[in-house]
Parts: C-alpha cells; sequence; structure tokens
C-alpha cells in the first residue's frame, strides 16, 4: 500500500500532459502508472494539471547590504515560494576572497536557512579573490557546492573579479565539473553618479554595458573552454546578439537565465511617481528590449526571480544611490511565465535548472525515483493579489494569470492545499561527487 495516491491528473512526463496516475512512498514518486492502487491517501487530481514542483536558481533570502537587509528572510521568502509552487532554492553565500573564508561563510549562511521551508541549495560566491582559485574550486566542492557566482562590477564595493581570474576559474570549471555563474555588466560603462535620480537608472546602467560585457565573456569561453552561466540577463539585445555570434556554445557551454521582470516591466515605469519600486540591477529595459526578449524566449534557457525584496520606505528616495536595488518575484513568477508561454515556461522552470545545477535525479522532474515535489494546478482567469512576502508592496499586483495553484507537495508532503499552509522543514541539498 502507497503512502499517497494522485489520480485522474493530467500529468507533465516528457514535455506533455498524459493523464495518469501518481503513487508515492518514502517522500518519493514510487509509481506512475494508469491503473489504480490501494494507498492510505487518494488525491484526486479531477483533471487539474500536475508539474514538478518548480526550482528557483536565483534567490537573495536575509541579503545583508551592511546598512540594510532584504526584508524577507528564508522562512518569510520560502513561504512565499511555495504558495508560487517553488519547492526548491538556489540561493547565494556571502561574497569571498580566499577559500578558508568560503568555508566560514557556508556555514554562517547554513545556520540563516535553517528555518527555510522548502529544499535548498547554495552558490558560493567569489569576490575580488587573493588565494589560490584552485584551492576555492576544491573547497566548493567539499562544502558539496557546484557553483560559484563571479561579478565583472561593483569594482567600488572591491567585488569584481577581473578578466584574468574569470579566465582561469573557466579553465577549471572544466577541469573540476563546476559552474561559473556571472553578473555581467561592464564595469567601465557604469556611471555611478551620485546625483542621479532613480529616473536615471537606464543611463547609469545602459544595456550596451550587459551586452559588451556579455559578448566579451562568451568570447572566454569559446577560446578557452569552460561552463558559464549569466544570471538575469535583461535584455532582448543581448541575447540576439549572442545568438547571432555564439550560436555554438549559447546553452551548451554558455548558458542564459533571465527574470520574469524582464518580460513584463520596461522601464517607462521609472518615469512613474513611484518610479523607484522598480529599480533593480540589471535595470529593466526599453519597451523593445522586452519584446525582443519575448520573442526569443526559447533561446532562454532557465528562470530565475533575483527575488530581493525590501519594504516600500526603504526605496522610496529620489537619489539612486539612496534606493536598494531588488524586487520581490518569487510567488509570481510561474504566473507570470505561464500567461505569456503557457507550458514553455515548464521546462525552463523545472527540468533546466536541475540540470544544469546538478539536481537531476532528485528534483526537476516526475519520474519514478525523484522527489515527490508536485504542483497541482487548474486552468482559471484569475489575477496575482496580495501575496504571503513579508514586503509590504509587489509591482505584479493585479496581473493577469491562466491559473491557480491548488495543492503544493514537497517530498510527498502536502504543504499548500487551497491556500492553506502545512509547513515543515525544508533540507539543504548537498551534491554527491560528480
Amino acid at each position: 500500500m502507497f503512502d499517497k495516491s494522485i489520480i485522474n491528473g493530467k500529468v507533465y512526463i516528457n514535455h506533455a500532459f498524459i493523464k495518469t496516475n501518481i503513487y508515492l512512498q518514502d517522500e518519493k514518486i514510487a509509481k506512475i502508472s494508469d491503473e489504480i492502487y490501494a494507498s492510505k491517501q487518494v488525491i484526486d487530481a479531477n483533471h487539474k494539471m500536475i508539474i514538478p514542483g518548480l526550482i528557483d536558481p536565483h534567490t537573495h533570502m536575509a541579503l545583508d547590504l551592511k546598512t540594510i537587509h532584504s526584508v524577507d528572510d528564508f522562512a518569510s521568502g520560502s513561504i512565499s515560494g511555495l504558495y508560487g509552487g517553488v519547492t526548491t532554492i538556489i540561493d547565494f553565500l556571502e561574497p569571498t576572497s580566499c577559500a578558508s573564508d568560503l568555508e566560514k561563510s557556508f556555514y554562517s549562511r547554513l545556520n540563516e536557512a535553517k528555518d527555510c521551508h522548502c529544499d535548498y541549495k547554495f552558490h558560493a560566491t567569489i569576490k575580488n579573490p587573493t588565494g589560490s582559485l584552485e584551492e576555492y574550486v576544491l573547497k566548493v566542492k567539499e562544502l558539496g557546492l557546484t557553483s560559484i557566482k563571479l561579478f565583472t562590477t561593483y569594482s567600488n564595493s572591491n567585488r569584481r573579479t577581473y578578466d584574468a581570474d574569470i579566465i582561469e576559474l573557466l579553465k577549471l570549471s572544466q577541469i573540476h565539473h563546476i559552474l561559473i555563474l556571472a553578473h555581467i555588466e561592464n564595469d567601465d560603462l557604469i556611471d555611478l553618479n551620485p546625483d542621479f535620480t532613480y529616473q536615471d537608472l537606464p543611463i547609469s546602467r545602459p544595456s550596451i554595458s550587459e551586452t559588451k560585457e556579455a559578448l566579451k565573456l562568451a568570447s572566454f569561453v569559446k577560446k578557452y573552454g569552460g561552463y558559464l552561466y549569466m544570471v538575469h540577463l535583461s535584455s532582448g539585445e543581448t541575447l540576439q546578439k549572442l545568438k547571432e555570434q555564439y550560436s555554438d556554445i549559447l546553452n551548451k557551454k554558455f548558458f542564459v537565465e533571465s527574470c520574469p521582470q524582464y518580460f513584463n516591466l520596461s522601464n517607462d515605469l521609472l518615469k512613474q511617481e513611484n518610479g523607484y519600486l522598480y529599480t533593480m540591477a540589471p535595470p529593466i529595459r526599453r519597451k523593445e528590449e522586452l519584446v525582443k526578449l519575448v520573442s526569443l524566449f526559447s533561446d532562454v534557457y532557465t528562470i530565475g526571480t533575483d527575488h530581493c525584496s525590501f519594504m516600500k520606505k526603504e526605496k522610496n528616495h529620489l537619489l539612486l544611490k539612496d534606493i536598494p536595488l531588488g524586487i520581490g518575484g518569487i510567488e509570481s513568477s510561474f504566473h507570470l511565465m505561464y500567461h505569456l508561454f503557457n507550458v514553455q515556461a515548464i521546462d525552463k522552470m523545472t527540468l533546466n535548472p536541475a540540470s544544469i545545477h546538478h539536481l537531476l535525479g532528485k528534483k526537476g522532474k516526475i519520474e519514478e525515483g525523484y522527489d515527490a515535489d508536485l504542483v497541482i494546478y487548474e486552468l482559471a482567469n484569475s489575477a496575482i493579489e496580495k501575496l504571503h512576502s513579508k514586503c509590504d508592496y509587489s509591482v505584479y499586483q493585479g496581473y493577469p494569470t491562466d491559473e491557480i495553484i491548488k495543492f503544493v507537495l514537497l517530498r510527498g508532503n502536502i504543504i499548500i492545499e487551497d491556500q492553506n499552509n502545512m509547513l515543515i522543514e525544508g533540507q539543504f541539498i548537498k551534491s554527491e561527487d560528480y
């Protein structure tokens, strides 16, 4: 007898929905079958859609900016995510320059995440490295991590990693089978004029700074090898140029992540009286760049949210230098992307992040032996209403959606049922040898 069965559902398997039943045992998917078997608990999906639990590969919970913290900690951020169907997040360690500091950063972050209610993993984050890069990479692997994020900008806060070290990290990524993540903006093209207002954000961080730097890093990948993952691509112009010049490595060795905000928000919003609420880095772009990004959706490999929420009062400043950059988005991401792209969005939020971030075998698919992370939703015309974040606003309030999430299961446990929650403790996912 199985622990649970989910019957009469339309189950997303191999890129399509099929009518079948799912049987769960010991937090795993034990059997997928058209047959009816005995189980202790039966969920009748009643022809609703069932997809794998969503994976958000880019969140910033409890982000410490020294003068301010992002409002969502791991507890509130994960709850908000679960209501949006997100059962796994990948967050970031505090930036470090050497292997010994990396280990301290890891255990500190692990302690911060102990209240997380979904499963979680971390990206290491490197800044202006001072020690042996290979020692750093080996420490990443020892800690059970599989990726290192770097910045090509933020030299003003000593977070930038320079080209010679980027090239070495790329070479090491090939030797040691890790992934290099990059926040890609050209530092020389960013203008931090202290008199800029929030309306000047597109001038401060122009699209060309992203496009030029992305093409340079793609050239490094092509010349030196390795595996690079571009976080939060913001402009359709950048993606079009990458496709034109580097189609041979695009999403094979140079992977592209984008975020819901860049498909839904244009920089005209910065001209509004409350335009400060729409500030982030990289910024939202011109309408033309948004439209182009939408048209190139098939060339985006994964969708992350860059969830980094702040309260209205914390963002309500005229001068750009006084505004913390970032918005919330984890709970709205599936609603927004499914409305725009329907089933085309699913793999980019499940299978693909699982594949690139070493989660396949556990997460990202509905398959026997996988964790029973499942989202059950029904098709309906609806709208994004008040969310479950600690943040006191959402830029997506009132945006249309095409579905309503009815159940969310994490490792076979019903966590969300018709907007009620039964929370459990999330688990840290330590990667095995790879």
